[in-house]
């Protein structure tokens, strides 16, 4: 399947679930965009490296990068998720039944965020699919239960890698700096943390800009009369078109993500603040490149965490990770089920 950006405008002029489809999709990378990104400048604002407006142009521009650069040099993570789920050999249903997914994906975001609370879009997309995927084909046949194992070596991955790794780095900078001079390792770690968030930035769009670039593949596939994706390329324009979203999406900013991940879990100063963005950017780019789907949210958050209690366990906020764990529980029935009637409602109507 070859479809040149001429070919695409067409088919939205004329379809209108195509339209649809493709409006909920960029929707859901602003929204990504305004609400996952801030974790990957959370620590560097709050340290005091940067200020917010400047972390956040920043990192909208490396966000920009990281879609468009990993997915020409590796799209695994975007195959991970167009192979993810079967929704069955009716083109028209499955992409109505997409947009049922991705209605979900932006209720459920919005919500969370309106509370100041981060979510993250990468399970609710998974979820999403997976409820719209099960209703069209009345079961969980619709789900590719090979590639759904890579989303259950993600959560692990982004848990246990982030914290083991968050330790681990923040204890090798101690050992390196403790006999340094305070002053001198405070300006090299403004530096070096402003890095991080680069890294954090660019990997962040390299994992969530793939999941959704996938998604809208999917989306012009079955525009096309196609029931999957198997064997085609990407388009350049389809990259850059996602990557632009989120790059907007990102400059708009969520202050209250970055006060809830980077003040209110744990008081981090510099080096903390570098470890945990060199753990998290380390754990996505292993990830990225092995085609698993990771929540950027888990990966920091818990990046944050082990390397608050490399310091001492007293310092990490548990209240604020409860509240954040128990988001994450309710992310995939929750969202999963919104989809699942969203899906049964938009077939029935249209």
């Amino acid at each position: 399947m070859d479809v040149s950006f001429s070919a695409f405008l067409d088919g939205m002029a004329s379809s209108p679930v195509l339209l649809i489809t493709v409006v909920l999709t960029l929707g859901v990378i602003f929204v990504n965009g305004w609400t996952d990104a801030p974790n990957a400048i959370a620590t560097c604002v709050t340290t005091r490296c940067m200020n917010v407006r400047s972390a956040i142009l920043m990192s909208a521009f490396f966000n920009f990068l990281g879609v468009f650069v990993m997915t020409q040099i590796n799209s695994s993570v975007a195959s991970t998720i167009s192979n993810m789920v079967d929704f069955g050999g009716n083109s028209g249903e499955a992409l109505i039944a997409l947009c049922a997914a991705l209605f979900s994906i932006v209720v459920y975001s919005v919500g969370a965020s309106y509370f100041g609370i981060p979510t993250s879009e990468s399970h609710s997309l998974i979820a999403g699919l997976s409820g719209a995927a099960i209703a069209i084909q009345s079961g969980i046949g619709g789900i590719n239960m090979d590639e759904w194992a890579k989303v259950l070596y993600g959560l692990v991955l982004s848990l246990a890698l982030g914290l083991i790794s968050g330790w681990l780095i923040c204890k090798i900078v101690t050992l390196i700096c403790r006999e340094m001079d305070r002053r001198k390792t405070n300006r090299f770690f403004t530096g070096a943390q402003i890095f991080g968030a680069a890294a954090m930035s660019f990997m962040h769009g390299a994992q969530d800009g793939q999941k959704f670039i996938g998604v809208l593949f999917l989306g012009v596939a079955f525009s096309h009369g196609q029931s999957s994706v198997d064997g085609a390329t990407i388009p350049v324009w389809l990259m850059l078109l996602c990557s632009i979203v989120m790059a907007l999406g990102t400059s708009v900013g969520g202050e209250k993500i970055i006060k809830s991940v980077g003040m209110d879990m744990v008081k981090l100063e510099k080096y903390q603040g570098f470890s945990a963005d060199l753990s998290a950017a380390l754990c996505l780019l292993y990830s990225s490149l092995s085609g698993i789907p990771v929540s950027t949210t888990h990966t920091k958050t818990s990046a944050i965490m082990g390397v608050g209690a490399a310091k001492r366990i007293s310092s990490v906020n548990f209240g604020v990770v409860k509240d954040m764990v128990l988001t994450w529980i309710f992310t995939f029935p929750g969202c999963g089920l919104i989809s699942f009637i969203m899906a049964k409602l938009f077939i029935a109507i249209f």
